[in-house]
């Protein structure tokens, strides 16, 4: 199945602890079917010291399940679906169902 969300998107959490919130996705976990968002889902973790890192607790982004996302729609700024849809020059591209505007460029 086509990937819905890719890494570089910006995407909308739609339920949970950060709810409303939005980031751009990081990277994907695609066999847990997770994502890592910029900003989103932060938590502490007890961080031991190595040659490049100080100890301490550092703040870091965990990952997101994929239901818990949706896109941004790049003209309203809202939560749209995603849809296929194949241009003139054969092109298949992805698009939000609400305003109809092309993400992939």
């Amino acid at each position: 199945m086509a990937a819905k969300i890719r890494r570089g998107d910006r995407v909308v959490v739609t339920t949970g602890r950060d709810r409303g919130k939005k980031g751009e996705v990081l990277k994907l976990y695609t066999k847990e079917a997770r994502a890592l968002v910029s900003g989103v889902n932060i938590v502490k973790r007890h961080q031991r010291q190595t040659q490049k890192q100080q100890a301490g607790i550092i703040n870091k982004e965990s990952p997101v399940h994929l239901s818990n996302l949706a896109h941004v729609d790049p003209k309203t700024g809202e939560a749209t679906r995603i849809g296929f849809k194949f241009l003139g020059d054969g092109r298949k591209v992805r698009f939000a169902k609400k305003s109809g505007e092309v993400i992939d460029v």
